[in-house]
């Protein structure tokens, strides 16, 4: 019942009719989070595209200004020289073929994949088990790459990734809760600007349709469309 009376007084603090400014926005999701543990904090952007359609899939990566609040942990397929790169870059567990076993046989004790290009016939096989956890290193996003020096800096600076799903709604994450709304404000203002730039030309109609933000467990807060149509398009 205590879940239950901390939701909804967070609930009561929102209006559900009202489209608030960013500012206001960012100020009332801290408000909202009534959990224990830092709650994640994550936009879900709604998008006038259809998915079923290859050109309108909108996907990309961000390197947010003041990361996710927690430290990464990256896994690196590389060999030879390109491994010793990854490790004096801060990579926490770097291997190929042996790797590639150790996930197989249950190890995921990581939070994102980077590979080389050299590497893509060994971690192909992981697809079953990287794939739908959302890890499979993909070049459109920057963790397929030669330059994993500068992929590792990213990834540990705290860089996310988006894709639409079917409904047409983009989930991405942009802080947590104990971040001051002025870094809030701007980790969410850099993953907008990347959804305004990849809209697809192909897609017709309103393309930004919806944007509501929440802390994991918090009700959604929705963002006033035209101040964000006038920061970004």
């Amino acid at each position: 019942m205590a879940i239950g009376k901390k939701f909804k007084a967070a609930a009561a603090k929102v209006d559900r009719a009202k489209r608030y400014k960013i500012d206001e926005a960012m100020g009332l999701v801290k408000q909202t989070a009534t959990k224990k543990f830092d709650e994640t904090v994550d936009a879900a952007i709604n998008l006038g595209v259809d998915p079923k359609h290859a050109d309108q899939v909108v996907r990309g990566a961000v390197v947010l200004p003041h990361g996710m609040g927690k430290a990464v942990k990256l896994a690196v397929f590389a060999k030879g020289d390109k491994a010793k790169e990854a490790e004096a870059a801060g990579a926490d567990i770097i291997g190929a073929e042996d790797l590639a076993e150790k996930i197989q046989g249950g190890f995921m004790d990581f939070d994102k994949v980077i590979a080389t290009p050299d590497m893509m016939g060994v971690v192909g096989r992981l697809g079953k088990v990287l794939g739908p956890r959302g890890l499979m290193p993909n070049p459109k996003i920057g963790t397929v790459t030669m330059d994993l020096a500068k992929a590792i800096k990213e990834q540990k600076a705290g860089k996310v990734e988006f894709r639409v799903e079917k409904a047409g709604i983009v989930h991405v994450p942009f802080g947590k809760a104990s971040f001051d709304p002025e870094k809030l404000k701007a980790n969410f203002n850099a993953i907008m600007e990347i959804i305004y730039k990849a809209k697809p030309q192909t897609a017709k109609g309103v393309y930004v349709k919806n944007v509501t933000v929440s802390t994991t467990m918090g009700p959604g807060i929705k963002v006033d469309l035209a101040e964000l149509a006038a920061h970004h398009a």
